[in-house]
Parts: structure tokens; sequence; C-alpha cells
């Protein structure tokens, strides 16, 4: 009997243990994950183009479209029509100021390409208008296409050759990246970026590695904005908010994952 007694303590004991656990071990973390996947915004899911259109336009060139979920620029689609117009897109959907931006891309060999944020509409282009995360095939680009005339311009001593400020991941012709951090993946694999722009400090990322970063308006920052590359483009970069913007380059590109975080 007392056997049985001591018995039906401890099993007592052991449920009374369970029924005082902590709160907070049984739901903190699905909450948190929860939260955590609520922040980000998906400008595109694979599955739809809402909210994408060209630069300066109320629809997308012609160029543009899904293909086995992924955002692609098809350069022969984009031949088809006798269009003249710019073919660069934006997600005008909603202007961003601080944010953390995410996105997954692809291109061929000697492809190029970019991401723009900060855009405003009313010029020529964002290039001129908005900073750039550089996309291009560093290893094969200047095999393929004559660079002298546009580099002799900035006095390169070597302007046969792809410029540190043109190569992926560089902020264009402003922020070189750190090449012994850049793990960039062959022509046709896919390649992860992402771009942390706040007042205090921007980070371009590649690969999950960091390649670069800044202070926007800076003293440093405005004696490279007036280096000579953006003399005959005197808003670019002063934008604190705008559209996220995704060029063509007259090469195939592919894009994934599209997503942004407001910080």
């Amino acid at each position: 009997m007392n056997k049985l007694l001591k018995l039906a303590m401890v099993l007592l004991l052991i449920a009374a243990c369970k029924n005082t656990a902590p709160k907070s071990e049984e739901t903190t973390t699905p909450q948190n994950e929860t939260t955590e996947t609520s922040e980000w915004i998906y400008l595109f899911d694979g599955t739809s183009l809402e909210g994408w259109r060209g630069y300066n336009m109320d629809s997308l060139p012609p160029g543009w479209t899904i293909k086995d979920s992924t955002l692609t620029f098809d350069t022969e689609l984009g031949l088809e029509q006798n269009y003249t117009g710019g073919k660069d897109i934006l997600y005008g959907a909603e202007e961003f100021d601080n944010f953390e931006l995410y996105l997954e891309w692809k291109i061929p060999e000697g492809g190029n390409s970019g991401i723009f944020y900060h855009v405003k509409e009313g010029y020529d282009g964002p290039p001129v208008v908005a900073p750039e995360y550089q996309l291009i095939d560093d290893e094969n680009y200047a095999n393929i296409h004559d660079l002298v005339g546009y580099n002799s311009q900035f006095g390169a001593e070597h302007p046969e050759l792809l410029q540190d400020w043109q190569k992926t991941g560089a902020d264009y012709a402003m922020h070189v990246a750190d090449e012994s951090q850049k793990q960039l993946n062959p022509v046709m694999e896919w390649n992860s970026s992402k771009i942390v722009f706040t007042p205090e400090k921007v980070e371009h990322w590649l690969n999950g590695k960091k390649l670069l970063e800044f202070v926007p308006w800076s003293e440093e920052w405005q004696a490279k904005k007036n280096s000579g590359k953006w003399d005959n483009a005197p808003d670019y970069g002063k934008f604190k908010t705008g559209y996220i913007a995704l060029q063509d380059h007259a090469s195939p590109i592919w894009f994934r994952n599209i997503k942004i975080k407001k910080l």
C-alpha cells in the first residue's frame, strides 16, 4: 500500500511540473517566427507580376514575363514588337526608404543587369537618378563587349577591361566590392543578393558575404559623386525614398524570391 501511495505521489509531482512549465517556452518561438515572416513583403513570388511596370510607363515593356516561376527578360520576346522605349522595370505599388532587399538572380555569359533603389520617374532612366547594385558576368563580359570607348572617357588605365566599379556587387561607379569576400557563382547558376539601406549605413551582400558598406550622403559619398561619372546627372542618389527597379541591358536575366523588409 505504501508503495502505491509513493508511486501516486511521484506521478502527481510530474503532472504538476508539466502544468507549471513557463508559458514562454510554449508560445514565444512560434510567435517570433510568425512575426519575422510577416515583416517581409514579396515584390515577386513566382506567380504574379502585379505591381510591376516599365519605368515611366503604365504597363510592362515587351520581353518581361514569368517563366518557370522566375521573372525573366526574354530578349526574343523583346524584339518581336516595333518598340523603341526603355525596358527597365520597377515595382510601382509602393516606394521604400529604409529597407533590407533580398533577391536571387542568374545571368548568361556576357550578361549585364542591375538593381536600383530610391528610383524616381520623369528621367531618361533609373541610372541617372538611382544607386545601382551591379549584376554582370565578371569573367566574360570584357571578352565579349568592347569597353574601350566607354571606359576611356573616365581615364581608365586599361579601358579594355571591366573596371572594379563595374563588377558584380559594386555600388555602380561609386563603391567597389571587396573581391576577397566575393563568391560569385558561374554564369547560369543562381546567386543571392542583399541590399541594406539606412541613413547611417548601406550594405551590399552577395551569397551570404558582405562586399561593401558606406555612409550615404556623407562627405566621402559626395566626393565620389562629384568625381566625374555623374557630372550630367545632378539628381543622382539625392532621393531618400523611391521605387525598386530592375535593369534591362539587352541580355537575358532571371530573378526570383524578390522580397523586402522595411527598417
